[in-house]
Parts: structure tokens; sequence; C-alpha cells
């Protein structure tokens, strides 16, 4: 089975627009894993305007379930406080400073060597790496240079087609999971996943091993209950 891993960036989004420390972040992840999560994931960005630094810490020394740190490697901070807690994986993403979501892969080949460079800062400590890619079978070959163990696959594109043609939709990313299970890369994949698409996601990529899903799983749970939602995630994986 595909393992869930719930972003709870939006969970902080909300506490920190009022301050203080209600919803209570520490104790919502604690939530999702006893609901039946198989992960948590954060994302912190250098503004701190969701998930801030000292959350990370907190988070490591509570969760019991695998512990995703999404993130830009290129900011010496990020790198270090992914080195001092130590997660079970590090996602790289190429994000841009002051952006607000995640909206492209890396180039895995004109960034092949720094890649090269990075990735074992964090392998050495033990950390999995895995590297956030377009469904490109060149950029997903090119990952399979750096070291990475795993990519990401980033389903914006999916998800916008999904509705018009889900059969065009997935297309690229049955041949891009194809191309990363060939050279060896596990396959996670994440952005704009939910309810409506996943289910058809999973079902048609090879080999599918993590989906980490926030906004659209947030959104659901203020109608279903976090609970309920995330029960209704785990059977569209199942």
């Amino acid at each position: 089975m595909t393992h869930l891993s719930v972003n709870i960036n939006k969970i902080a989004t909300l506490r920190n627009s009022r301050g203080g420390n209600n919803p209570d972040l520490v104790k919502t992840a604690l939530d999702c894993e006893s609901f039946g999560a198989q992960g948590i994931t954060v994302h912190p960005r250098p503004d701190e305007r969701h998930i801030r630094y000292q959350d990370v810490f907190d988070l490591k020394k509570a969760i019991a379930t695998e512990f995703n740190i999404e993130g830009n490697c290129t900011e010496q901070k990020f790198i270090d406080l992914v080195l001092a807690n130590k997660p079970a994986q590090v996602t790289l993403v190429p994000d841009a400073l002051g952006q607000i979501t995640s909206n492209h892969g890396w180039d895995t080949i004109k960034n092949q060597q720094y890649l090269r460079d990075i990735i074992p800062v964090f392998k050495n400590e033990g950390i999995r790496v895995s590297v956030f890619v377009d469904p490109i079978v060149e950029m997903i070959e090119a990952a399979a240079e750096t070291g990475a163990d795993r990519i990401e696959l980033y389903t914006e594109a999916y998800a916008h087609q999904y509705h018009a043609d889900k059969a065009a939709a997935i297309a690229p990313y049955v041949k891009a999971a194809e191309t990363a299970k060939k050279v060896g890369l596990g396959i996670n994949a994440g952005h704009d996943l939910d309810l409506h698409n996943l289910k058809y996601f999973a079902q048609n990529i090879p080999g599918l091993l993590e989906v980490s899903i926030g906004h659209a799983l947030i959104c659901d749970a203020l109608y279903y209950g976090l609970e309920n939602t995330i029960q209704m995630y785990l059977r569209a994986l199942a």
C-alpha cells in the first residue's frame, strides 16, 4: 500500500494567523498518526509563515511515524535544520525565496553537480533523500545520477488536466514512474492530489511508495473531520 504522509503546513498557517497555539501543531500531528497516517510532512520556509523552525524540533521529539522535511537545500539554515533533526526523509525542492508554493521540479541536468554535492550531506547522516521533479524522462534519468534515493513527482499538471482527460493526464506520470523503476529510484508524489484524483493516480502509477498531501486534505477536514478525512484518503490509496 502507498503510504500517506500528511503535510501539516496549513495547520501552522491557521495557528499563526491568531498567535498562540491553537490549533496545536504537535497534537494535530499525533492525531494524524493515530488516525492512520503513515507519515508527517513539513515544509519550513525562511519567513516561517507557516512551519516555524522550532516546530521541526518539537515534532521530531513527538511523532512516531516517518518524518519528512521538505525545502530548499540552497539555504544553509534549512540544511542545518535537517541535520539537527535527522528525519527519515528530506525532500529537496527548488523553491525561490518568498515563493507561495512549489511550482516546478529540479532541472537535474543543469543542477547535476550541485545535487551530487549536497545529497551526500544528508545521506551520510542516514537520511533518505528524495528529489522533487517534473514527469520528464530525462530529468528522472539525471536524478538517478545524483545519488538520490527517490524522486517526488510534481503532480500539479496531472491534477489540472484530470477532469478534462484523465488518461492523457496520467500518461507522462506512468512513463516517468517506469523510468524511475528502471533506474532504481523510489517513487513519491505530491501537489494538488485530492479525493477526486488520488485513487486513479495510485492505481496507475507502478511502484508508488508515498504521497504527501496537505492543502486538499486539510480543506476536506473542514467538512468531513480530520479522522474521517484521513481514512478517506487511505481508502483511496488502498
